[in-house]
């Protein structure tokens, strides 16, 4: 088991940067892929970028490339998000999730977190 929190979420203009936080605990949080998902009202979840457990391999939706950086910090149990210059389109849900490889977090995690609330005025 794995336990996820998001943090850094709230209200904010367009143009603004914003930094999400995941904060995990349970097993070792270097085993696990991490990603970033998204969910806007009305619609469905989407992913939005995924990281190794090493960080040396990032992925990325490609509306959110350029602007959105993921890292993590292995020593913290922490995995953030980066979002520079936000749009109203990006108001959204943001949910921590992670895996056991990048390509089954960014498809199917097993793990999420609660999620955080981004809203983007303009």
């Amino acid at each position: 088991q794995v336990q996820l929190v998001e943090s850094g979420g709230g209200l904010v203009q367009a143009g603004d940067s914003l930094r999400l936080s995941c904060a995990a605990s349970g097993r070792t949080f270097s085993r696990f892929a991490m990603g970033w998902f998204r969910q806007a009202p009305g619609k469905e979840r989407k992913f939005v970028s995924a990281i190794s457990q090493s960080g040396d391999n990032t992925y990325y939706a490609d509306s959110m490339k350029g602007r959105f950086t993921i890292s993590r910090d292995n020593a913290k149990n922490t995995v953030y998000l980066q979002m520079n210059g936000v749009k109203p389109e990006d108001t959204a849900i943001y949910y921590c999730a992670a895996a056991i490889n990048t390509m089954v977090v960014a498809a199917r995690p097993d793990y999420w977190g609660q999620g955080t609330q981004v809203t983007v005025s303009s």
